[in-house]
């Protein structure tokens, strides 16, 4: 299974991105998928997650409101809008893939199998 994420790069405060992460592999479909992000020195922590439906989602409360996890069946991609980024928005973001087919969401890395490479975001103030 590999998951590649794109679509990191240097923005305003204010401003927005949207990640895509294209998962291969395996069959995308009902896998549980998330965006986790992590700064210098710190252990990844939950930014959104979607179920295997894609009829459930969640959101850490830094950035509910602000962000929207969304995935595409057809494409085997997972999107991350972001808006009105923050300073404190800056880190490496990595999705990844719960490794059984279910119609939830998981909050904890260690319940996650897959992981991306990480893109960098950077928001400038």
């Amino acid at each position: 299974v590999q998951l590649v994420e794109s679509g990191g790069g240097l923005v305003q405060a204010g401003g927005s991105l949207e990640l895509s992460c294209a998962i291969s592999g395996r069959t995308f479909s009902y896998l549980a998928m998330a965006w986790f992000r992590q700064y210098p020195g710190k252990e990844r922590e939950i930014v959104a997650a979607v179920s295997g439906s894609g009829l459930s989602t969640a959101y850490a409360d830094s950035v509910r409101g602000r962000f929207t996890i969304s995935r595409d069946a057809a494409k085997n991609t997972i999107y991350l809008q972001m808006n009105t980024l923050k300073p404190e928005d800056t880190a490496v973001y990595y999705c990844a893939a719960h490794p059984r087919s279910s119609d939830t969401y998981y909050y904890w890395s260690y319940e996650y199998d897959y992981w991306g490479q990480g893109t960098q975001v950077t928001v400038s103030s």
